[in-house]
């Protein structure tokens, strides 16, 4: 055996709406989205990840498409960890290496029930030890910051499922605010608004498209506009409708509001001294939810502080539990 005997050390963003692996020597190797198509009789895998997404709202009757992932937690236990071991299987470069450990991010609001089944997952997934890292946390290290230090850094972390807001400071997390909002919901937000008021029904995927190619929090100059394809409610014919971005802005009202309310929330309980340090040094936005446009603008005018959207904040996860995967007795404190 001895030369195939390989043990990986391996981090995951495991995401409500995409999952990340990360490599310990390698770097990031996948990044697909969290999505497993099984045959509905025997529950037998078909395909997992990008496979899966092209199945998606198009598969017949035999075949059915699951995202194991709701709101940052594991809501299908067996499905999740199918989808682990299909999506590590696919950067494994041997069949005979196995996993020593994994490091997995989890919502900074989730249970110690919740905690159990990602852990569970993990190991039967096949891994030998399995570390968690809360998410924000994650992803202040992975944009850079020094978590170790006294001072103070407010990250908002907006995922698929979960927005995540927190102070770090001497690698802990001070203070909180965690909500069920992120891009999932947008989506669905577009699709409500466009039925209820264009009668028009579109797919998630559609959804999603109109969010990232002209969806914003504030004004946007020139407004954009976008031709869909949509079956009209009324007379059930797939018809071609063209919708500008202050539509879409409305849509996303309500969900934009509550990340900015949370992150209100988030400041009122924030110690003096931390919060003139998020003063001095703005709120750092991480996550798909950071390519909003105009979000960063939004929240800046709520809360009259610096906001910044960080670059590549899709991989900031990631690349933090990379970090914290490559030297974890430097990053022991921040583990749980």
């Amino acid at each position: 055996m001895g030369l195939f005997n390989f043990a990986n050390d391996v981090a995951i963003d495991l995401g409500t709406a995409n999952t990340l692996i990360y490599i310990k020597g390698r770097g990031i190797v996948l990044s697909e989205p969290s999505i497993v198509a099984i045959h509905r009789n025997t529950r037998k895998v078909i395909a997992v990840g990008h496979e899966a997404q092209q199945m998606h709202e198009r598969t017949h009757r035999e075949i059915e498409t699951i995202r194991p992932l709701k709101d940052g937690v594991i809501a299908d236990f067996e499905v999740a960890e199918q989808m682990i071991r299909g999506l590590i299987r696919k950067v494994q470069n041997t069949w005979h290496s196995s996993i020593r450990r994994i490091v997995v991010c989890v919502p900074s609001g989730i249970t110690e029930v919740e905690k159990r089944a990602v852990r569970d997952s993990a190991e039967r997934a096949g891994a030998r030890q399995v570390y968690l890292i809360d998410e924000p946390m994650a992803a202040a290290i992975g944009i850079g910051l020094d978590v170790e230090e006294p001072v103070g850094n407010m990250i908002v972390d907006i995922g698929g499922g979960t927005s995540e807001i927190a102070v770090i400071a001497l690698s802990g997390i001070v203070v909180d605010e965690s909500i069920r909002v992120g891009g999932d919901e947008f989506d669905e937000a577009i699709v409500q608004y466009f039925r209820r008021n264009h009668n028009m029904m579109i797919g998630s995927r559609t959804a999603e498209r109109i969010k990232c190619e002209i969806g914003s929090a504030v004004e946007l100059d020139p407004e954009l506009e976008m031709s869909i394809r949509g079956r009209n409610l009324v007379s059930g014919i797939p018809k071609v409708h063209t919708i500008t971005s202050e539509d879409v802005r409305e849509a996303l009202k309500e969900g934009v509001s509550q990340i900015t309310a949370a992150v209100v929330r988030c400041l009122e309980r924030t110690p003096p001294e931390l919060g003139s340090d998020v003063l001095e040094r703005g709120i750092m936005l991480t996550g798909g939810g950071a390519l909003l446009k105009g979000l960063d603008q939004h929240i800046r005018a709520r809360v009259d502080l610096p906001v910044y959207a960080a670059e590549d904040p899709l991989t900031a996860v990631v690349r933090g539990t990379g970090k914290v995967l490559e030297d974890i007795d430097k990053f022991k404190r921040v583990l749980s």
